[in-house]
């Protein structure tokens, strides 16, 4: 069995299980939502000292659907390796100190008919991405497979095409990986995120990259949004200034929900 290894606990998140579990638990509680839980997460993946609040406000949405979902589908974009279409990796399982989680083998050969979709161990070793999404679901999900998916140049309707093959019913949980605007000052970011936001939720596929480092794959996104008929809430919406303290230059950071 491949494993893939845990390439961020210690730096973006806390390498302790003991700790680490505390820690999401804690940002849970303190950003909790409610409302009708959704069918696909747009969430951040940045440390959890900038990001964690934001991403927890949309985790802690899936607690009341958290014993149907069976089968999660990340797609994050390639922050270290150049990518042409989107890769699944070549391991079985991905490690997390929290534990193993297995791959659902079945649901990725399943993508491999389609012309885009590619094999590339490199292109997961290393992302953070997906990695940092899989400690939440630990704590939040009973029971889960995943198919993850790194994210590199490929149209709208190419990553549509690959989420539609993995659609399902209440028993698959969709979660787009990407963060907004980078080193911004404040009143910039704010502006900025303000705009992005409100492209998604027109369903707006034409996002780039200085908007949010996961663009290619919110894009492909609303393709599938549109197509099926789903409308965008935001769960939250803040910065690194707003989370860890320096204004000068900031990140931009959304969760929203799709359903």
């Amino acid at each position: 069995m491949l494993t893939r290894q845990a390439a961020v606990a210690g730096t973006f998140y806390p390498h302790d299980a003991a700790e680490l579990r505390s820690q999401i638990t804690e940002l849970l509680e303190a950003n909790s939502r409610e409302g009708v839980p959704p069918k696909v997460l747009i969430v951040p993946h940045a440390g959890y000292l900038y990001s964690g609040p934001v991403a927890a406000a949309a985790y802690s949405r899936l607690r009341p659907v958290a014993a149907r979902i069976e089968r999660v589908v990340l797609l994050g974009p390639s922050h270290r390796i150049p990518l042409d279409g989107i890769a699944l990796p070549e391991s079985d399982v991905f490690e997390t100190p929290l534990g193993s989680v297995e791959i659902d083998k079945t649901a990725c050969d399943s993508l491999l008919a389609l012309d885009q979709i590619c094999v590339s161990e490199p292109a997961h070793r290393m992302e953070h991405s997906l990695e940092v999404h899989l400690p939440f679901l630990q704590v939040v999900l009973p029971k889960f497979k995943i198919v993850p998916l790194v994210v590199g140049s490929a149209e709208p309707e190419e990553v549509a095409e690959a989420i539609d093959c993995l659609w399902g019913g209440e028993e698959t949980l969709i979660v787009v990986s990407s963060d907004l605007s980078h080193y911004h000052s404040y009143a910039e970011a704010e502006e900025l995120d303000a705009e992005t936001t409100q492209a998604i939720k027109k369903l707006d596929n034409h996002l780039d990259g200085e908007q949010a480092c996961g663009c290619t794959a919110i894009n492909g996104m609303m393709v599938v949004a549109r197509e099926h008929g789903l409308r965008v809430s935001v769960v939250d919406l803040r910065n690194s200034g707003d989370t860890a303290g320096c204004r000068e230059s900031v990140v931009g950071y959304g969760s929203y929900e799709l359903h």
